[in-house]
């Protein structure tokens, strides 16, 4: 079947990893109704995005309050084997739909941004973790490798996509491109206004249909961590979620100043007919000019040689 539903659900993660997974599942009657195949959720939505926490931080040194701050951090991330994402992998079998869940994954100490893609069966398809955090997220989270740069078969086409600004790493984009994916799903907590514009431009770039998922926090409410400044009646993150076709234009969003589920339906001989003029991975390659070389294997710490040559 090549026409199908897509659908982004905005929420935050601000009330913490246990009550953000109750409110997921608070939304189970709306994904089902919608009928959607495919279901996006934003950026650290499980384990969170703590908007204007500095953990202690400055050049040249830590504080104690800082790094008790990285451990209530860390003790609300979550392991992919773990209770709050059995949880949504049974929600995606009840409502039989492709999910991409922004979670703060647990890697021993260490805390990754990532992608779980959870499939429709409820087993886990795959997982990407972001290979570049932004700005002061590497004072939090690891960076990702080329072993996780999955594209995922499901009902509504092959998925794939980046976190937040990975997608404004080109070579990232020429990658997935070139593996052939037909939905690109980018969870984020961007809420500007270029985010929208990026994201057409990456939809019409690419040819592919593009899905955003942007978390929605509402105002500060006493977070003592936070500016001072900030307005104390101006929503963290406003929220931005939304949904682009092939040619680059909104079919749903951009959903701002509340939380919400959006959809839309998409037909994938839309994607062929984008790319009548422009095959970003086809065509318009030029194979003979240009050459990216993807290192995909995994990065491990540590690497053990054994008496017979063979690693672990």
């Amino acid at each position: 079947m090549k026409k199908s539903i897509v659908a982004a659900l905005q929420i935050g993660s601000d009330q913490g990893t246990a009550a953000t997974v109750e409110k997921i599942l608070g939304y189970e009657t709306q994904i089902r109704e919608s009928g959607c195949s495919l279901l996006v959720l934003p950026e650290a939505i499980l384990g969170g995005y703590p908007k204007g926490a500095d953990f202690g931080t400055k050049l040249g040194y830590r504080t104690p309050e800082g790094r008790e701050d990285f451990l209530e951090y860390w003790n609300e991330a979550v392991d992919i084997n773990g209770p709050e994402v059995a949880e949504l992998c049974g929600l995606a079998k009840r409502c039989t739909t492709t999910m991409v869940v922004g979670i703060i994954e647990r890697g021993g100490s260490t805390l990754y941004c990532t992608a779980l893609f959870i499939a429709e069966d409820g087993t886990i398809a795959g997982k990407h973790r972001k290979l570049m955090p932004t700005a002061t997220e590497r004072l939090v989270w690891g960076q990702g490798d080329g072993s996780t740069l999955p594209v995922v078969e499901t009902s509504a086409g092959r998925v794939a996509g980046a976190i937040c600004w990975e997608n404004y790493m080109p070579l990232l984009r020429a990658t997935m491109y070139g593996k052939g994916m037909d939905i690109w799903c980018a969870p984020t907590v961007d809420a500007r206004d270029i985010w929208v514009a990026s994201m057409q431009f990456i939809a019409y770039e690419g040819r592919n249909f593009l899905v955003s998922a942007c978390q929605y926090q509402g105002p500060p409410n006493g977070k003592t961590y936070l500016d001072p400044a900030w307005p104390a009646d101006e929503p963290l993150i406003r929220g931005n979620s939304i949904i682009i076709s092939p040619m680059g234009d909104i079919l749903a969003g951009p959903l701002r100043g509340e939380e919400g589920l959006i959809s839309a339906e998409i037909d994938l001989d839309d994607i062929v007919r984008a790319r009548y003029d422009m095959d970003i991975a086809g065509h318009y390659a030029r194979p003979d000019v240009f050459k990216l070389t993807v290192d995909e294997r995994p990065r491990p710490a540590i690497s053990c040689i054994t008496n017979d040559n063979s690693t672990e």
